[in-house]
């Protein structure tokens, strides 16, 4: 069962990369006492999601802070290292944090995963966005198509706040 407006988020590890290399990074550490846009895709470099989804995001950053928005995340089952190229290809290095799901853990427990093996992609993330505040989810929009980012644009996400 997927997760709901006014659900909490589940416990959750991503992988981010540091100077140090990558590390853990607590979900609890992420989204407790403050608000956080969090939007998951299917997959980097993906062509909705590098050429559609993700600049809308980067686009609206200072809206959304400017609505008290501490931190903006995207999140996809890749590994750690995709995720870091794919932060300093966009230019979002610093802007949005890029957290990888990689066994997608997360995905899962949130309940927007999909298969994706007849397109040689394996387990996936539904395309999807979200506001959390305080570690529950007060807004979501999940796709029904995953090439589509509409409902879970950075336009339509902001309009809700």
């Amino acid at each position: 069962m997927s997760i709901k407006t006014g659900d909490a988020i589940p416990a959750a590890t991503f992988r981010v990369m540091t100077a140090d290399g990558p590390k853990p990074r607590d979900g609890g550490d992420i989204f407790k006492g403050r608000k956080v846009v969090l939007f998951g895709v299917p997959g980097a470099f993906t062509p909705t999601c590098h050429k559609n989804h993700l600049p809308g995001f980067l686009a609206e950053a200072d809206a959304f802070k400017a609505k008290g928005v501490a931190e903006i995340a995207v999140v996809s089952v890749n590994d750690v290292h995709v995720m870091n190229a794919w932060a300093k290809a966009t230019g979002g290095e610093g802007r949005i944090s890029f957290l990888s799901d990689g066994n997608a853990d997360f995905t899962k427990a949130v309940g927007l995963d999909f298969d994706a093996s007849a397109g040689g992609m394996g387990l996936r993330s539904r395309r999807f966005a979200m506001l959390v505040d305080d570690g529950v989810v007060t807004v979501l929009n999940v796709e029904d198509i995953p090439s589509k980012a509409d409902m879970s644009s950075a336009g339509v996400l902001l309009g809700q706040i």
